[in-house]
């Protein structure tokens, strides 16, 4: 059965961003689980997706990738811009013990938080407010590192007044010799930070939307609201903010390195992510799916097995 014949006359015919090609997209989930880590010609050479068992390994194997790029860059002598999700979380716990065990601090390091729940004029949570962003980065990361602690005025959070000054300081320091990581999640419609699909209708041409630097009050996709409500509101979507400041693919797709991570399993054979992390992986670059673009960069992107699949229907 053809998905347009079924969709057309339904809710769904404008539900889905109108660039999105669904015969496509379905081929790219069509390939079986073991061939999910197969080089495409349009990955970045230094670009590899990595396999992890379970979401244990998963959290120590992103928390030390993580962690070692910040020691790294700090024997070098460079100063390190990192653009930094909430979502996947259970690294941090593990970047911190790695930066404690060695004794790094992290003195060099620059934090640019990649978005934070807002209204439609941008204004966000108190810092306070344990569904803030910031508060999560506070209780996870920098608290934790304790004396080895990012310093408080290197801390960027993305409110309506800060955002707008991340290019201009990431662009200092990268003038300075810095080096630029995006640590990221991939959203349930392929969306990097809070970039969504559907803004690409605003768009004349790919270049353009790739300068675009961020957005204030973005108006998030209905299935990104579901996609939060299950996994940080336990399922209560009335707490879930419709909108979002979030950084564009002006400040992303300028990384030198990505760390990227798909943990979105829910256990009892139920996941939400194994469609992303296809797409991603196969369908190339397209900016009405911006997640197709990070395989382009240097880096490594962590996955569960499970979301590999087959993603097919089964009897649970």
């Amino acid at each position: 059965m053809d998905f347009k014949s079924t969709v057309k006359g339904s809710l769904l015919e404008r539900f889905y961003p109108a660039g999105w090609d669904m015969a496509k997209i379905d081929r790219c989930c069509d390939h079986p689980a073991e061939s999910v880590t197969e080089r495409q010609p349009f990955w970045n050479r230094d670009f590899a997706p990595v396999v992890c068992e379970n979401v244990y390994d998963f959290d120590m194997m992103l928390g030390h990738e993580i962690a070692q790029n910040i020691r790294r860059t700090k024997e070098a002598g460079k100063k390190l811009a990192m653009i930094l999700p909430v979502g996947p979380m259970g690294m941090y716990k593990w970047a911190v013990y790695f930066l404690q065990e060695w004794s790094v601090d992290c003195s060099h390091v620059y934090g640019f938080n990649m978005d934070e729940w807002s209204d439609a004029e941008g204004n966000t949570l108190e810092p306070t407010n344990t569904g803030a962003f910031q508060y999560a980065m506070e209780q996870a990361f920098y608290g934790p590192l304790g004396e080895l602690t990012v310093p408080p005025e290197q801390r960027n959070f993305a409110t309506k007044e800060n955002l707008p000054t991340y290019a201009a300081k990431i662009a200092a320091l990268k003038a300075e010799g810095a080096e630029l990581i995006t640590v990221f999640g991939i959203g349930r419609m392929l969306h990097i930070a809070f970039w969504e699909p559907h803004f690409a209708e605003e768009y004349d041409s790919v270049e353009q939307w790739r300068s675009d630097t961020h957005r204030i009050g973005a108006q998030l996709h209905p299935l990104t609201i579901e996609q939060n409500a299950i996994t940080s509101f336990k399922s209560r979507t009335t707490l879930v903010p419709c909108r979002a400041n979030t950084v564009g693919p002006g400040l992303f797709l300028q990384s030198d390195r990505v760390i990227g991570g798909c943990d979105g399993a829910l256990g009892r054979g139920m996941q939400w992510q194994g469609m992303s992390l296809w797409i991603t992986l196969r369908h190339g670059p397209d900016m009405w799916l911006p997640s197709t673009f990070m395989p382009t960069l240097p880096g490594k992107l962590f996955f569960l097995r499970e979301l590999a699949g087959p993603l097919v229907a089964e009897v649970n």
